[in-house]
């Protein structure tokens, strides 16, 4: 006699249960992914946070963000609550910006390996000065240049 198999719901971690301890810092471990169903589609996922916060990785002092994500997936999409608590689990981290936007990037691209993504942060001005920061994958390279 076969176990049975797992249901797509026993494999995720986060989703239909009442967690509420959000994770001490960013893993893309936090992950998680479902299989896409309409993998052969080439379609658009957009999650947009508009209120992220990190801290200043000098003054401690808090940082705050739109953070828009976008992309095609593949094979996984990246399942939203836990995506909720991954970007949660930057209000203690201690980062610039630029790092932020690239680290989610890199992270969501080892959780999902999706065909095309994008991340956008605006982030709130500090001395009078606002910081946006764009990252893509893969890279563009009509960008660099």
């Amino acid at each position: 006699m076969t176990a049975p198999k797992k249901t797509l719901k026993s494999k995720l971690r986060l989703l239909g249960r009442s967690e509420t301890t959000t994770p001490s810092k960013p893993l893309a471990a936090t992950l998680e992914t479902f299989p896409n169903r309409f993998r052969k589609r080439r379609y658009w996922i957009s999650f947009d946070c508009p209120e992220f916060t990190s801290m200043c990785p000098v003054t401690g002092q808090p940082d705050f963000a739109a953070i828009q994500i976008r992309y095609v997936p593949d094979a996984l999409c990246i399942e939203t609550k836990s995506l909720k608590f991954y970007l949660a689990s930057y209000r203690n981290t201690r980062s610039f910006n630029e790092e932020i936007v690239n680290r989610i990037l890199e992270d969501l691209v080892t959780a999902c390996a999706p065909r095309h993504l994008e991340v956008h942060g605006e982030f709130s001005a500090r001395g009078g000065i606002s910081v946006t920061v764009d990252a893509s994958h893969p890279e563009d390279a009509e960008f660099l240049s």
